[in-house]
């Protein structure tokens, strides 16, 4: 595939270190299928043009934390076949973004997204062009994933569906209160095909994925607390400023302060720990260890004797 194959060239040539290319090259270089699997992108991205409505927006901001909105509000922000491709689109100028950090998931009005517009699922409701748009989704929520920036689902209003799915796709979730994440896909005859349910399981663990899959639970901010999957609950707001994409970035800059290229590292080491086997897995973090050693951000911090403060 020539996405695929163009982002092997981007990571042979970048500076990240041997170990963390050859991670991302072990992973298909994020895609999760390719040619060998009888998948065709461009095939199956035609195919998702032709059924329109909403979008996906990006705001990269000089913080570097981006906002990305899932825009669809007369449909509960489900997603429609072009949103889909705009996603996997915004994904990989996500992917360049050298001076990001962080990154907020939201949904539009109030809402998070409510999975795939039913107009767009019954138009390719055969097998064969289901596992095609299941394999293209399944790739581009495996790259978000992977990207080098430290990401939260801002959840408001609703999570159903395929919108469940997509808070999996993220590092972490807070929950607006009254939010409900659920797992509907039981009620439509299915289980998760964008890679949901194997995210939920390293979340919150086999039983409770069982419980969540198996019941349709709708998970409320405190059930998701007691399980693991949020990891915070957002305040109601006393002021108009205080919106909860507001609030989301403040939440994050906890843990995306400082350079850029030393929270991606940490992304990096941290993907490498839960992606590879242990003795790849210290290879990365050696050679990702070896781009910041000696670097800036290690020079400035040593100069001002800031270890112990």
């Amino acid at each position: 595939m020539v996405l695929c194959a163009l982002r092997r060239h981007v990571l042979r040539s970048s500076s990240s270190g041997g170990a963390w290319a050859r991670l991302l090259q072990r992973q298909s270089s994020g895609c999760v299928y390719s040619s060998i699997h009888g998948f065709n992108q461009e095939e199956i991205r035609d195919k998702l043009q032709a059924f329109t409505g909403g979008s996906i927006d990006l705001l990269k901001q000089e913080s570097g934390i981006a906002v990305l909105t899932v825009n669809n509000p007369s449909r509960m922000n489900a997603f429609s076949g072009s949103m889909m491709v705009d996603l996997e689109e915004k994904v990989s100028q996500l992917e360049k973004w050298t001076d990001g950090k962080g990154l907020i998931v939201q949904g539009a009005a109030g809402t998070f997204c409510s999975g795939s517009d039913l107009n767009a699922v019954r138009a390719i409701s055969n097998a064969q062009d289901g596992m095609k748009m299941c394999m293209f989704m399944q790739n581009t929520l495996t790259r978000l994933l992977r990207l080098p920036l430290i990401s939260v689902a801002l959840v408001e209003g609703r999570a159903l569906g395929g919108g469940a799915e997509l808070t999996t796709a993220c590092d972490f979730r807070l929950m607006a209160s009254g939010s409900v994440i659920q797992f509907v896909h039981k009620h439509m005859g299915l289980v998760p095909g964008w890679g949901g349910a194997a995210r939920l399981v390293r979340i919150v663990g086999s039983q409770n994925s069982l419980k969540l899959l198996g019941g349709a639970l709708k998970v409320d901010p405190d059930y998701g607390l007691q399980i693991g999957l949020a990891d915070g609950v957002l305040e109601v707001p006393q002021v108009e400023e205080d919106t909860g994409t507001q609030q989301a970035e403040n939440w994050l800059s906890h843990y995306t302060k400082g350079p850029a290229p030393v929270i991606q590292a940490v992304k990096k080491v941290v993907l490498s720990g839960r992606e590879l086997p242990l003795s790849e897995a210290l290879r990365t973090e050696k050679d990702v260890f070896g781009t910041v050693w000696g670097g800036p951000a290690n020079l400035q911090a040593l100069a001002a004797k800031s270890k112990h403060k």
